[in-house]
C-alpha cells in the first residue's frame, strides 16, 4: 500500500478543521466541538484526568465542565494527512498562568459529514520538563 503524505487539498481541509476545533475549544462552543468528533460509540478521548469512551461520554464531560477548557496558547502544531481521508494533529500548548506544557494528539478521519476526530489524547508534562 502506498500512502501519499500531505496531499494539498486534504491537508488544507484538515488544517481548517483543526483551526475550527481550537477556536471552538477556546470559545467553549459545545455544539461545534461535539460536531467535530465522530458521532460513534467507538470514539475515544483520553484527557488529563479522564478516560472517555464513546461520543456520549465525551459530550457529558464537556457539558459538565464549568467554564470549558482552560485557556491556552498553542506553542507548536504539526498536522499531517495520510492519503485523502486520514490525518493527525499533534500540538504542544501552555495553559494561561501555568508553566506546564501540555500535549494534544488527535486522529481525524474524513466522513460523509466532513473531517471528524475519532481518537484524542491530552496530557500535561511535569513542571520543568
Amino acid at each position: 500500500m502506498t500512502v501519499t503524505l500531505n496531499q494539498p487539498e486534504a491537508l488544507a481541509e484538515l488544517t481548517a478543521a483543526c483551526d475550527l476545533y481550537e477556536k471552538a475549544l477556546m470559545d467553549n462552543d459545545l455544539e461545534v466541538l461535539d460536531g467535530l468528533f465522530w458521532d460513534n460509540p467507538n470514539t475515544l478521548r483520553y484527557g488529563v484526568g479522564e478516560n472517555l469512551y464513546g461520543i456520549e461520554e465525551i459530550r457529558a464531560f464537556r457539558k459538565g465542565r464549568t467554564g470549558g477548557s482552560p485557556q491556552r496558547e498553542v506553542i507548536r502544531r504539526e498536522i499531517a494527512t495520510l492519503g485523502p481521508d486520514v490525518g493527525i494533529c499533534n500540538l504542544q500548548f501552555q495553559r494561561v498562568g501555568s508553566t506546564r506544557i501540555g500535549r494534544q494528539s488527535q486522529t481525524w478521519v474524513r466522513t460523509e459529514d466532513g473531517w471528524r476526530v475519532v481518537a484524542a489524547h491530552v496530557s500535561l508534562m511535569q513542571d520543568g520538563s
